[in-house]
């Protein structure tokens, strides 16, 4: 067999289950990357069946084949070029005749297909019965197999039709029949191609009937200009004779032929509303809608903020503590103590990266909620909801999606902003997602809020992400007002999936890979950062001191942080050590703690080590039994804080007062990290808001102006830099004099 004819591709609607599919069949078989010369995902697995090797490629959601957006010329193209020995089109079955249109494109393709009928259990649910029988006959003996991707029933049929497609020889042969006018040009167009050389004669026949530019321009640019001509004869003559355009005739003929092969398949009790609906009337209530959504997220931010402190504190003294008193340990037995490279290690590299990876317990936590809210179906509801919210600021509510997306990344987000059709929403959703705060800028809100809020930290996490919110609608504003006035926003068609029970499996899959690509980061540029921060500590810029042994406000990095200070001055927040920590974060948000922690921090772990031999050391066995000792306790304040949010978001309401549960009967008196005890020393509980607000605010990593550049162009994305300068500053001071003038500065 050719290499090719053992790759098979899954197609399919956003929304309908493949990435489970392709979870299901390939398992840990598989990787991530980008499709070449794309930033769009590629997701790429292994499969055995029987004796063959069979490699799945998951091709982006599409709805259509019709070179509108990057997802679909990319499917379409892999689909053309790589030529592969199936495809397997994975279909909602629930919502049969939406999902069938890609269906007939593909046929128009005449490649093998199978059809893989997903969430069949949602269909029957709803009353809908398929003859899976009579659809694959009318299909032209196209395989057609009943599913329940995400419990795995049916995903052994499923490899069976697999196998015997990618060893067929020739495709089905079924055609969509269009309009009369149409068919008659057809053939003519057909022969013309085939006798010019060009593949595939129907398919590309009706690719110049519909007026597709890519085919088109490629077809010219291989010496076709002839066909071209000859196929705007052939739509002026069908306008001519239906009064209609080509394009239009053929949509048409697609949905009629559609109609015409579920009768009779597909048939219907009555049913009253489905449990979605019934969730939908609540949830997306055009008054209701937006403060469930808010009280929800205010809540994923309480669980964030106050679930994962117990765990951050533990790996605060495993990192911090004991392993820095074992590399000191390590380094005195080999005669390395008190040398540059014990400061290397223990106040840059251990400081710095250690400090970042404190906060990991964090990003789980809220990648584990994001993950049930997009698993349950409620995220596409979100852009949903704020569409109303939108359209007041000139966007739509697809332009939402981009930025929930950044709520996790802001350089994906980015990308994500190619799911919208029109330049300008692009250009102008492009420039607010920078305002999302992005899983790099939590681990600043949690240790800041921790150190000056205490139990309260998830209120000051919650405000920070509406803030951002707030701002980018007003961004959003400005520009549509402005630059890109008298444009009305693009209509707004969105699917909204069924609500699903969230697979535990699935959300730890994600989970894991977005904490585990924020780990490669602080791996990488953490520790690159990290290690210039050391070595400007290390040396000395007052003519006195020597390498290594400076005090860091004496420091080259210390000069030019003090230097920086005064700007802040307004926004309460000019100590040298946050405006040197804020110039570092330009690199990449999580690098602010970690400059924090080296400044902050460092300093103290070398004294300790330093004074470790005054001290009465611990034995290995007694740092393990430390450990799991305080992993206990840890465990136990987990459950605790769970159970106080509960407490915490019935006492919002005015007069109420639930008393908290302590089952340790520790109270309040909780132990503070190094940084957050240095913290409460710089900084006032409202210079601390304005401070968050500013890194919040200002300038995205340079990954995100990176893609903002690729996407939008220079220009574009230096007025976006120098923009989120500007507002950061200008919010920060606002907070803080404004909290000054309101006696709120003490």
């Amino acid at each position: 067999m050719a290499a090719h004819a053992l790759t098979i591709a899954l197609a399919g609607n956003p929304n309908v289950g493949k990435s489970t599919l392709f979870n299901a069949l390939t398992g840990s078989h598989q990787h991530v990357g980008n499709w070449p010369g794309k930033t769009v995902e590629k997701k790429e697995g292994s499969l055995r069946i029987g004796s063959d090797d069979i490699i799945v490629v998951d091709l982006p959601g599409t709805y259509s084949l019709t070179a509108y957006s990057i997802e679909e010329i990319i499917s379409r193209d892999f689909i053309l070029l790589e030529q592969p020995g199936a495809v397997v089109v994975v279909v909602d079955a629930a919502n049969l005749e939406r999902n069938l249109y890609l269906v007939t494109q593909l046929m128009e393709l005449d490649i093998p297909l199978v059809l893989a009928l997903n969430m069949i259990d949602m269909a029957r649910k709803r009353g809908m019965h398929i003859d899976v029988r009579l659809l694959s006959a009318r299909l032209g003996g196209i395989p057609v197999v009943e599913l329940v991707g995400n419990s795995g029933i049916g995903i052994e049929s499923l490899k069976e039709a697999i196998r015997g497609m990618v060893r067929r020889t020739e495709p089905g042969t079924v055609h969509v029949p269009y309009d009369d006018a149409v068919e008659a040009e057809l053939p003519r167009l057909q022969t013309a191609i085939d006798n010019a050389g060009f593949a595939r004669p129907r398919w590309s026949a009706i690719k110049l009937l519909e007026g597709d530019l890519l085919i088109t321009d490629t077809i010219a640019q291989r010496g076709g200009g002839a066909l071209v001509e000859a196929a705007q004869g052939a739509m002026k003559r069908i306008e001519a004779a239906t009064g209609e355009d080509a394009e239009t005739l053929l949509t048409d003929g697609r949905y009629q032929f559609i109609m015409g092969l579920v009768d009779g398949v597909l048939t219907r009790s009555t049913v009253g509303r489905t449990p979605s609906e019934r969730l939908d009337h609540i949830l997306t209530h055009r008054l209701l809608g937006l403060p469930i959504f808010l009280l929800m997220m205010w809540f994923i931010f309480q669980l964030t903020a106050n679930v994962s402190a117990p765990m951050v504190d533990w790996m605060d003294g495993l990192v911090n503590g004991i392993f820095g008193r074992w590399i000191t340990s390590v380094l005195s037995m080999v005669g390395l103590s008190g040398t540059w490279f014990e400061s290397l290690l223990v106040g840059g590299v251990l400081a710095g990266v250690g400090g970042v990876l404190v906060f990991v317990p964090v990003l789980m936590v809220l990648y584990f909620a994001i993950g049930v809210l997009e698993d349950s179906g409620y995220m596409a509801r979100a852009a949903f909801v704020m569409d109303r919210a939108m359209r007041v600021v000139g966007l739509h509510g697809k332009s939402f999606l981009p930025m929930l997306v950044g709520f996790g990344c802001n350089v994906p987000a980015v990308y994500a902003t190619r799911t919208l059709e029109h330049e300008t929403d692009r250009k102008v959703t492009g420039f607010l997602v920078t305002f999302m705060s992005c899983g790099a800028r939590l681990p600043v809100y949690v240790v800041v809020g921790s150190a000056l809020f205490g139990a309260a930290a998830g209120n000051l996490i919650f405000g920070m992400y509406i803030l951002g919110i707030v701002v980018a609608l007003a961004t959003a504003f400005i520009l549509k007002r402005g630059i890109y006035r008298n444009q009305p926003p693009q209509p707004f068609v969105m699917e909204l999936p069924p609500y699903r029970m969230p697979r535990m499996r699935d959300i730890w899959r994600q989970m894991s890979n977005r904490t585990g690509s924020f780990v490669r980061e602080a791996g990488t540029i953490i520790l690159a950062t990290s290690v210039v921060i050391w070595l400007l500590l290390a040396l000395p810029v007052d003519g006195q001191s020597a390498f290594n042994d400076v005090a860091p406000e004496q420091s080259a990095f210390g000069a030019v942080s003090r230097g920086m200070s005064p700007i802040f001055e307004p926004a309460g927040f000019a100590s040298w050590q946050t405006s040197g920590a804020l110039v570092s974060g330009l690199v990449a948000k999580e690098v602010v703690v970690s400059t924090m922690n080296q400044i902050m921090v460092g300093e103290s772990m070398q004294a300790g080590a330093e004074a470790a031999e005054s001290v009465e050391t611990t034995t290995f066995g007694e740092d393990l039994s430390e450990i799991g000792n305080s992993l206990v306790e840890t465990a136990v304040l987990t459950v605790q804080e769970t159970l106080n949010i509960v407490p915490r978001t019935l006492n919002i309401i005015p007069g109420l007062n639930v008393p908290e549960l302590s089952l340790l009967g520790a109270g309040e008196e909780e132990d503070t990290t190094a940084l957050e005890a240095s913290l409460v020393r710089l900084l006032t509980p409202l210079s601390a808001v304005a401070f968050t607000a500013f890194v919040l605010l200002y300038t995205p990593c340079m990954t995100t102006v990176a893609a903002m550049r690729q996407e939008f162009g220079t220009r574009w994305a230096l007025y976006q830099v120098v923009y989120t300068l500007v507002v950061a500053w200008a919010v920060a001071v606002l907070i803080f004099q404004g909290g000054r003038l309101l006696g709120l500065g003490a």
